[in-house]
């Protein structure tokens, strides 16, 4: 009966096979070449994860070359189908100008508890290996994980979400308008707030708000680097840059009015407007800025704070495609021009358009 089923699939006619099957799988269910027939069947009938399934156990349990070389071709036929689909959607998806934008898609970390499960499924929409999927996924904080056509993003990203899998997605153009100011000082500090602060162009002006426009705030140290003469093994003098302190940012989310407010502590004036700190001018910088940030959490202790920019620069410092893209709209002195000044401003940026709905 195995040949005429053979022959029903050859002519097509998967009405007949069907029913020589359903036959089959009765009196010898456990037949390897029933269950061949049962994938191709599976298969014609477009379920494919059932076919799938099939061809892969019977990898595992058959020493049949013919059943091994058959599976192996419906496994590939399976993967040529999925390709070409994944092909069309994504064409689909970037048909629209808009849609070519250039965007980076993060991932939200996962818990330990259910990392063994979101592994499974981003390797199978990634077409990754689980080893690579499971080193991908991140377990705390955000990861940068691709650069691309925002609708190819949102294609993968919206799979990615349905599949549980946090996730979301964000044109580097959304990023670039967002307007900077840097603040030099608080003038009031009440329910109506003012600073003076110099806009992008380097302006000083001055901006009044309400403290209920706030909607994060953003903290994160940037590393100075100064270069160094040190003794190597070999007792020789060399020069190395190293890390020899740290610019302390914080800023101020202004959705309302599309802008971030800017504070460091060195390029905060103490000394002048609303008095933040008795005795500023004798005081350290640091005792100054501690004293700044606490005043900031009493007026809106409501609002989520963001201090895991240390953690997300690391993973993408070396991204030099992406952050050469981003102005930085931090005036640190340095000697030369670093990475981390842009990591932050794309740090700061993603948390800002992410809470205003990107990737939804």
């Amino acid at each position: 009966m195995i040949e005429q089923v053979a022959a029903a699939f050859e002519h097509k006619d998967y009405k007949t096979a069907a029913k020589l099957l359903k036959q089959l799988l009765t009196e010898s269910p456990e037949n390897p070449w029933v269950q061949f027939y049962l994938g191709r069947l599976h298969e014609v009938s477009s379920k494919r994860t059932e076919a799938e399934n099939i061809y892969r156990q019977l990898l595992r349990s058959t020493n049949n070359q013919k059943i091994i070389m058959q599976a192996r071709l419906g496994l590939q036929r399976l993967q040529e189908i999925q390709q070409e689909e994944r092909q069309r959607a994504i064409n689909q998806a970037t048909a629209e100008p808009s849609h070519t934008e250039l965007g980076i898609l993060i991932l939200e970390p996962v818990s330990n508890q259910a990392k063994t499960l979101a592994v499974q499924k981003f390797a199978q929409i990634m077409q990754l290996d689980s080893y690579t999927a499971r080193l991908v996924i991140p377990s705390r904080g955000w990861r940068l994980y691709r650069l691309g056509q925002v609708g190819e993003l949102k294609y993968y990203g919206t799979q990615l979400q349905q599949a549980g899998i946090p996730c979301f997605w964000v044109t580097i153009a959304q990023i670039q308008q967002i307007q900077v100011f840097q603040v030099k000082y608080f003038s009031e500090f009440a329910q109506k707030t003012t600073v003076v602060c110099r806009n992008q162009e380097n302006q000083l002006g001055s901006l009044t708000f309400d403290w209920s426009e706030v909607t994060a705030r953003v903290i994160g140290l940037l590393p100075i680097f100064e270069e160094v003469v040190d003794v190597n093994i070999r007792r020789q003098l060399e020069r190395k840059t190293k890390t020899q302190d740290y610019a302390q940012f914080c800023d101020l989310h202004l959705p309302g009015r599309n802008c971030i407010l800017r504070l460091y502590d060195s390029g905060y004036e103490f000394q002048k407007g609303v008095e933040i700190t008795p005795q500023a001018s004798q005081n350290t910088i640091r005792i100054n800025w501690n004293s700044l940030l606490k005043s900031l959490e009493q007026q809106i202790p409501q609002v989520k704070l963001w201090s895991n920019f240390t953690a997300f620069a690391e993973t993408v410092l070396d991204q030099t495609e992406i952050l050469h893209k981003i102005p930085s709209h931090i005036d640190l002195f340095r000697r030369e021009q670093s990475n981390w000044d842009s990591a932050f401003q794309l740090y700061s940026g993603l948390i800002f358009v992410k809470n205003n709905g990107a990737g939804q």
